[in-house]
């Protein structure tokens, strides 16, 4: 039996004053796990816990896009090797319950309004996203890693998109590999500029130094070092098949915290 751990962000700029917030959700998802609930469970309930936490960018506290708009991102994936995603969505305040029900669907991702219409049809309620101004190029979004007693790891994120964008932007929260990457024995998300994150393919990146023996801190002082271009803000979250989980970023803005059950 594997050791039960959370590690989650609040975001790359979000700031150190919301620490306490990603500690409620990290809670919230140890509960859920000490209680024998999957990975998936918990990283999905504390990543709810996030978006319906207006100080983040993800969720309720979505920024406006340049034209008004609130759309919305969100993806999972699991060491098993299933993944959901979806890209833009509106009127959705917890994107990560549809990317979630994609899992076992043989479609993976979704986007726009073909997502939403989609939601409908699962049951999911259509409810106006009241979102906030952008500022400063937000870059606080969530993101939970999660590990259950039988070893199987989930990475949940959620975003409403970097700042000063136009609507249909895809930042990296729902590109594989990019926002998030999981697969056996570790687990990896990136928070902060999407572009940047995408271009470096960052989590993917950061795992397979993992996988081929370096330890999680070290990995992620190489890809914040090597991978991006100069001047991008970027926090990364990881979580392997034992021990804690770790966050790292290129600034004293992202909020991070873990948690491991004991033995």
């Amino acid at each position: 039996m594997a050791l039960a751990a959370v590690v989650a962000h609040g975001g790359a700029g979000a700031g150190p004053e919301r620490l306490a917030n990603v500690e409620r959700a990290v809670a919230i998802a140890a509960g859920i796990l000490e209680s024998g609930g999957s990975c998936v469970e918990a990283a999905v309930e504390a990543c709810v816990v996030l978006e319906d936490d207006p100080v983040f960018n993800a969720g309720t506290g979505s920024v406006f896009r340049n034209d008004g708009s609130v759309e919305l991102d969100a993806s999972i994936q699991t060491s098993d090797g299933r993944m959901g995603f979806v890209i833009a969505i509106q009127e959705t305040p917890n994107p990560i319950r549809v990317a979630a029900r994609l899992l076992d669907q043989e479609v993976n991702g979704l986007t726009g309004d073909g997502a939403r219409t989609w939601a409908d049809e699962q049951g999911f309620p259509r409810s106006q996203v009241e979102g906030r101004p952008p500022f400063q190029r937000a870059t606080d979004t969530v993101g939970v890693i999660t590990r259950d007693g039988n070893g199987n790891i989930a990475c949940a994120t959620s975003t409403g998109g970097c700042s000063d964008r136009p609507s249909g932007r895809v930042g990296d929260v729902p590109l594989p590999g990019c926002g998030f990457w999981v697969q056996e024995g570790v687990g990896v998300g990136a928070t902060g500029i999407g572009e940047a994150i995408t271009r470096g393919m960052l989590s993917y990146r950061v795992a397979e130094k993992i996988l081929a023996g370096m330890d999680l801190e070290e990995s992620m002082i190489w890809a914040l070092e090597d991978c991006l271009e100069e001047g991008a803000e970027v926090g990364l979250i990881a979580l392997g098949s034992e021990g804690t989980g770790h966050g790292l970023a290129n600034s004293k803005n992202m909020p991070w915290a873990s948690w491991i059950a004991r033995k």
